[in-house]
């Protein structure tokens, strides 16, 4: 495993980490869980992300109580959750002061730790000045229960505004930002977020590297059972993802993972891992074997070579366009 920096940071991550979302909670319980988790640290795997609104603050649970149970060094671990979504009333989400501090300690309260080393604001809240947000994640930080701070889904523009909000008031921004990244998901990571990485020394943790499985070529014959889309809260997501065209293009990147003698799953996560501003990339799994599998990807990437990309590119056509003042 190699490890990062986390944007400009001192923090070190795994190039490939493990997240709670979909499975913890839905799909599996504390004995699963611990299985699942020391597999990710027997991979050199040291990040693991949660977050409020998983299951309804069951996968921060699950998660806390198979690291307590594993017996694991703190020190050793990054974990990282996110608010936004707490709960049904009208401050039970959002990112206010007071719900960035009931639920970051509500957060704290079902992992039964004292801290996370790093705490995202997991969508922007049009509804709250970014200045009070900027003020409440730098108290979290001053009470010792986050380490650093960063977002989620955030606009470019958002998180200028952030991180020279910050600047201005002496206090510590954002390091990091969380968006999607896959092979089919590429605006904000390849052009809008360009800026932010030389301007802000912002660094990524993306999600969905696979496109919630579709990138495996497991749908390419219909909708396994045992998967995700089979769930009945993600059927819409099935439906805006398993497109007659993206599932074309999938077929089409078989013959590029079977030159490399890779599996699909392995190639879709180098991708992502081997994009230089990517520090890391957050998988998911429910079984053994597919962490084994996905892990193996950091033996793919120097595999990657600028013949192989352009090849992939031929096949996806989804780069796109870079701002003008970075053409």
């Amino acid at each position: 495993m190699q490890y990062k920096n986390l944007g400009r940071s001192g923090l070190k991550v795994s190039q490939l980490s493990y997240g709670a979302w979909v499975s913890f909670g839905n799909q599996i319980d504390v004995k699963e869980a611990k299985t699942l988790l020391q597999c990710c640290r027997d991979n050199g795997v040291n990040f693991f992300d949660n977050a409020e609104v998983y299951a309804n603050g069951r996968a921060e649970e699950i998660m806390g109580q198979a690291i307590r149970e594993l017996g694991w060094k703190r020190s050793d671990i990054v974990v990282s959750t996110k608010i936004f979504w707490g709960g049904p009333g009208p401050n039970d989400k959002g990112l206010s002061r007071k719900h960035i501090i009931e639920g970051t300690k509500a957060s704290l309260k079902r992992l039964d730790m004292e801290y996370v080393d790093l705490i995202y604001c997991h969508r922007p809240d049009l509804c709250t000045p970014i200045e009070e947000t900027v003020r409440a994640m730098n108290y979290v930080i001053d009470q010792g229960w986050a380490f650093y701070w960063g977002t989620s889904e955030w606009s470019a523009q958002q998180i200028t505004e952030a991180c020279e909000i910050a600047k201005r008031l002496d206090l510590v921004g954002p390091i990091v930002e969380q968006p999607e990244y896959n092979m089919f998901a590429r605006h904000k990571v390849e052009s809008e977020y360009l800026p932010l990485y030389t301007n802000y020394g912002i660094g990524l943790t993306t999600w969905s590297p696979l496109a919630s499985g579709v990138l495996t070529g497991k749908y390419n014959s219909g909708v396994p059972a045992d998967s995700r889309f089979a769930l009945e809260n993600y059927k819409n997501l099935a439906s805006r993802s398993l497109v007659e065209d993206v599932l074309k293009k999938v077929k089409n990147l078989k013959p590029i993972a079977h030159e490399l003698d890779v599996p699909m799953s392995q190639l879709a996560i180098a991708w992502c891992a081997a994009n230089p501003n990517v520090s890391s990339v957050i998988t998911g799994a429910t079984k053994e074997y597919q962490i084994q599998e996905n892990m193996k990807a950091i033996d793919v990437i120097p595999k990657l070579t600028p013949e192989v990309m352009e090849k992939i590119e031929a096949v996806v056509q989804s780069k796109p366009k870079r701002p003008e003042s970075f053409r």
